[in-house]
């Protein structure tokens, strides 16, 4: 019998966000490249590398140049195991990431 696994959703991803979209924004990503549903980039070293949001599904910025990134910016809550860091991210960095993260109110819960 085959296997099946199912990719993570956005309820595995976001756990609490406020009333009437309050927590969300929409952005548009850099230029030539996909992201994925919780995507977080603070490995850069442009200025990019401040955690600002989570992104809460793929978009592809190499299709257009369009504001297709819906972000949970604010007053919520992520789980821990649905984020996706970069390969080569430090615990340091990580942990600055969700420090930055924490202080604009998107609090990331470890088993939430």
């Amino acid at each position: 019998m085959p296997t099946f696994v199912e990719p993570l959703n956005l309820g595995d991803l976001l756990k609490y966000e406020a009333p009437n979209l309050y927590s969300r924004d929409r952005i548009r990503p850099e230029p030539a490249a996909g992201y994925g549903a919780g995507q977080i980039d603070p490995s850069a070293e442009d200025g990019t590398q401040v955690a600002a949001a989570v992104l809460l599904q793929a978009c592809d910025a190499t299709l257009a140049d369009r504001d297709d990134g819906l972000v949970i910016a604010r007053h919520s809550i992520v789980a821990d195991h649905a984020l996706a860091w970069p390969d080569a991210i430090t615990n340091a960095e990580k942990l600055a990431a969700v420090a930055q993260l924490k202080a604009l109110g998107v609090l990331v819960r470890q088993g939430a």
